[in-house]
């Protein structure tokens, strides 16, 4: 007799906790919402039904995977971004939800300026899978991307999530590091750069030392240098009146204001995470 779903997730779960996995009944969930084509409604409402073999395999495979030390989304292969789905490569970082304060910061400054209206050009650098961006352009109905990336995958990563999100028409792609395949001004230029400490990486937890990209996780000796390089860029290529949003690692946001402060900027805003740490600057030319 086939097992039921109520019994595949519960020894799925406990399987997850015995790992040591924070959130197992959540982990165990999303994946048996992916493996069985299922919605979180229909697992409960179709808790008693038998699983099918296909079904039973792809699961069991996903939880494998997972007790390996593979994140959920990686292993789904996507993850929901301020409302997007988007799709994540072996190039990519994955999406968190901590990168959503840097788009809800660029919002509430561009409306506070009383231009969520306007036609604003905006530069995202190092986009990996077009999460900042592509979330912007949803808020600023009216403004236009430009997105790099110095690894050729990860923008068709990003290129693919546009055209899923129906953005495309919105989106340029530009290949290169930093500043030097962009041309042209900006309202915006905004960047989750790589901010770990060369030193720090390979003491970085399995999750993410073995399955994010190493490119978009090393910052060099001390973190810093995509800082210094996006500084260094960043007012030629600023309209007037324009912004430079960045996120940061929780310690910081001292260094970096320190780094804008010799190029000619001045701090607008820093902003926390949900979780109280310092998140996300943004930055203004005096």
């Amino acid at each position: 007799m086939a097992e039921t779903l109520d019994v595949v997730l519960r020894s799925a779960r406990k399987r997850l906790n015995a790992r040591g996995c924070e959130d197992a009944a959540t982990e165990a969930r999303l994946l048996a919402e992916w493996a069985f084509s299922l919605t979180r409604l229909e697992l409960i409402t179709k808790a008693e039904m038998p699983v099918d073999l296909a079904h039973l395999k792809a699961f069991e495979a996903a939880i494998v995977r997972r007790l390996a030390g593979e994140p959920v989304h990686r292993i789904m292969g996507f993850r929901e971004f301020f409302g997007l789905r988007l799709e994540m490569s072996a190039a990519t970082l994955e999406p968190r939800a901590d990168t959503e304060v840097l788009v809800e910061l660029v919002r509430d400054i561009v409306k506070a300026r009383g231009r969520q209206a306007d036609e604003l050009a905006i530069l995202d650098l190092g986009t990996g899978t077009g999460a900042i961006a592509l979330a912007l352009l949803t808020v600023l109905k009216n403004a236009k991307a430009t997105i790099t990336d110095i690894v050729q995958n990860a923008l068709a990563t990003a290129k693919k999530n546009a055209r899923t999100n129906e953005l495309s028409e919105r989106v340029a792609a530009v290949h290169g590091s930093w500043f030097d395949p962009v041309a042209g001004r900006f309202d915006v230029i905004v960047s989750n750069p790589p901010y770990i400490p060369s030193a720090v990486v390979p003491t970085l937890d399995i999750e993410v030392r073995q399955h994010d990209p190493l490119a978009a996780l090393d910052g060099g000796t001390d973190g810093l240098d995509p800082y210094r390089a996006i500084a260094a860029g960043a007012a030629v290529h600023l309209n007037a009146g324009g912004i430079v949003a960045l996120e940061i690692g929780f310690d910081q946001a001292s260094d970096v204001k320190g780094i804008f402060k010799e190029a000619g900027f001045a701090l607008l805003e820093l902003r926390n995470d949900l979780g109280g740490r310092d998140r996300a600057l943004a930055f203004a030319l005096q």
